[in-house]
């Protein structure tokens, strides 16, 4: 994606979706996915965990250690190896996916389920798609380690876990917040409400860049989407 206007729009949409308070990882899911220790998984299982109110996920390698893709500031601030595989904290977290560095890493179950329960293979029921052989899933994530680029939208972890897991990158939590974004645009009172928005904010704060670009480009933009 070269073009730079794409790029921004880009950009402004995964900070939506980041900032945005959906709690994709609800209450709802069977009680028999859910499991405490690393003696009921099975070499290749995907393992899925909250974090930031999103749903983190990775897959089960054997020995306790999981693979998964972690957004990791420190990926370009440090060059000690031993700080950078220390477990990543939310923080950390959370301004690796702003700077879009992240990688391929094995952490303890530990680390990776970071205090919180832990479902097992719950993708298979939500996608309803039949997983590759496990030895195969965890094959290819083990082939994945390393640096690798990240976008919240478009390469995140489910992307990784799903290729491994399904041969297919996809993610569910990427594509429910775009339908959700879609089901707005196309309201095209929206469209009007942020134009008259853009208006009025020139005429209170004045005929300025910061005010004029967003009035034009915002509803132009949903105009256009929708």
């Amino acid at each position: 994606m070269k073009n730079p206007m794409l790029q921004a729009v880009s950009l402004l949409l995964e900070k939506l979706f980041l900032f945005s308070n959906f709690k994709f990882f609800s209450g709802g899911a069977p009680s028999e996915d859910k499991a405490k220790n690393s003696h009921t998984f099975l070499r290749g299982d995907v393992l899925e965990v909250p974090r930031f109110h999103l749903t983190h996920s990775g897959i089960y390698l054997g020995d306790n250690r999981v693979a998964h893709m972690m957004p990791d500031i420190l990926l370009i601030l440090k060059d000690n190896k031993g700080v950078r595989q220390k477990m990543v904290s939310n923080k950390r977290l959370i301004l690796g996916v702003i700077s879009r560095v992240a990688s391929i890493r094995v952490d303890t179950v530990e680390d990776f389920a970071y205090g919180a329960e832990i479902l097992v293979n719950h993708l298979d029921k939500t996608l309803k798609k039949k997983a590759l052989p496990n030895e195969e899933v965890a094959r290819r994530a083990e082939k994945r380690l390393g640096f690798t680029s990240y976008s919240l939208l478009w390469n995140n972890c489910e992307h990784f876990v799903t290729y491994c897991r399904f041969g297919t990158a996809i993610s569910p939590q990427a594509d429910k917040f775009c339908e959700t974004l879609k089901i707005i645009i196309r309201d095209q009172k929206s469209v009007l409400a942020s134009a008259l928005l853009g208006l009025a904010s020139i005429v209170y704060l004045g005929l300025t860049s910061y005010t004029a670009l967003p009035a034009i480009f915002i509803p132009l933009f949903l105009w256009l989407a929708g």
